[in-house]
């Protein structure tokens, strides 16, 4: 596997993890994935697995909205310029409207708003993950997963539609300067969106490993409802008697967890990893990967954090100075004990996501104002399993 430095999006809308270079210098280093892998290929369990071709055909899930590129340029005002979104490896993303009913193009300003994702020519790597983000968002629906609504495969475009995030990305409200912070309460709100997202991938016949959760992928509604995006890196998880996929390495440096770059095994375990990492995100205010931080030597946040994770009493010098002190003690113990244990080296020992879930909703969300939160998952979709952690994480309190 090589490295390389690829900008993740700071945008609206579900976004590519391939940035291009010419944007200002990225915070988040992508692990390259080979341009001749053929992850994305694999069998996709219960999913159609004839999705994945060259071509797109009517085996395309029918819900969704074949758009004409006419349609879809129409939309964007021609994809002018201040319309753009974001930029990156994959592509450029761009605003547009459609009518709510028809979601035929429409004037600005009349209508829905929606984010349309546009796959560079030349871009073959984004060509199997646009195969892959109309696979899976095309036949999941989850109240804490991105929308997608339409496509465009018209000669040689490939388009995506989805709906529109006003508020942006978790990154850009955690770490972008001059933004006002986002408030402990509302921290533990988007935690609870993300593991109940993964909660639903994970519980899927399917097992879903979504595989690139990071801060710049967490979308945020008007409402500042959370929801995963981006799933062209998403794969199918083991089954049967197998124990992980074997795969390319790919994802976030700083976010991937280490088993997997080392040997490339992959397992639900390695979105928990993630998941620990955008916990201790939440509580710090810090980058995953921050080379401000140790005078420009690389250093990942859990590498910085750990020491202070097991100790109740040092871990709150790892909290976020733009709270102001305004956050429960107990709480933000708790949540760095949870993610201690996401982050544990051996990923037999973390937690399953349905476990770190069921703790934030349990204990977490305690502290917590009484605004509504989505609905429960359903039940019949996540997996029940007894695990040896069970009793340790129920034992986390405030």
């Amino acid at each position: 596997m090589g490295n390389c430095c690829r900008k993740p999006a700071k945008c609206a809308h579900a976004s590519s993890t391939n940035f291009s270079s010419g944007s200002k210098k990225s915070h988040n280093n992508e692990l390259k994935q080979d341009s001749t892998s053929s992850c994305q290929q694999a069998s996709l369990g219960s999913f159609n697995k004839s999705l994945i071709t060259s071509t797109v055909d009517a085996s395309v899930p029918s819900n969704l909205k074949s758009f004409s590129f006419i349609d879809l340029k129409n939309a964007t005002k021609n994809f002018r310029s201040e319309t753009l979104l974001g930029e990156g490896g994959f592509g450029c993303v761009f605003k547009g409207w459609l009518d709510e009913n028809t979601l035929a193009p429409t004037k600005p300003g009349s209508g829905i708003v929606v984010a349309v994702k546009r796959l560079k020519a030349e871009s073959s790597q984004g060509h199997k993950e646009w195969l892959a983000e109309v696979n899976y968002l095309g036949q999941l629906r989850h109240e804490n997963l991105v929308k997608l609504i339409g496509y465009c495969a018209e000669s040689e475009n490939r388009l995506l539609v989805y709906e529109f995030m006003p508020k942006g990305s978790l990154e850009n409200h955690l770490f972008r300067k001059g933004d006002q912070p986002i408030a402990w309460a509302m921290r533990m709100r988007i935690a609870i969106d993300v593991a109940r997202g993964l909660s639903f991938l994970h519980g899927l016949n399917a097992n879903v490993i979504y595989r690139d959760l990071k801060a710049s992928n967490i979308l945020l509604d008007s409402d500042y409802n959370a929801k995963l995006s981006d799933f062209g890196l998403a794969r199918d998880g083991p089954t049967g008697d197998n124990t992980h996929v074997s795969t390319k390495v790919v994802g976030t440096r700083g976010y991937a967890a280490p088993e997997y770059v080392a040997t490339g095994h992959l397992t639900p375990k390695s979105d928990v990893y993630s998941f620990g990492v955008v916990l201790l995100e939440l509580l710090s205010g810090r980058r995953a990967m921050d080379d401000e931080r140790a005078n420009f030597v690389e250093e990942t946040l859990v590498d910085w954090a750990k020491p202070f994770l097991s100790d109740p009493r040092r871990v709150l010098r790892i909290m976020d100075t733009r709270l102001g002190g305004q956050y429960s003690k107990k709480g933000a113990q708790a949540v760095a004990a949870l993610a201690l244990l996401c982050l544990h080296t051996d990923s037999k020992n973390r937690p399953q996501m349905i476990e770190v879930l069921t703790t934030l909703e349990k204990n977490i969300s305690k502290d917590m104002p009484t605004s509504p939160f989505p609905a429960k998952l359903d039940s019949h979709r996540i997996k029940h399993i007894n695990s040896p952690h069970r009793r340790v994480i129920e034992q986390l309190r405030i």
